[in-house]
């Protein structure tokens, strides 16, 4: 099953903006999420089309099964 987290943050535009990290460490705490994503707001580590990260919204861990099919 393949795992991934996923951050959810609005930029200064309004803008709903995602992360997503694969396979992240089993053992996470929300204190944890909350200081990395104030972390990258803080530092500015990114922008997008210009407007830099304002507001850490949500953090989830989404899981998906993926079959294959010989064809």
């Amino acid at each position: 099953m393949a795992k991934t987290l996923e951050l959810v943050f609005e930029t200064t535009a309004g803008k709903e903006v995602t992360l997503s990290v694969e396979e992240p460490r089993e053992n996470l705490t929300p204190l944890e999420l909350q200081t990395g994503m104030q972390t990258i707001i803080t530092h500015n580590i990114f922008e997008v089309e210009g407007s830099a990260f304002a507001t850490a919204k949500a953090a989830r861990i989404v899981e998906r099964n993926v079959v294959d099919y010989q064809v």
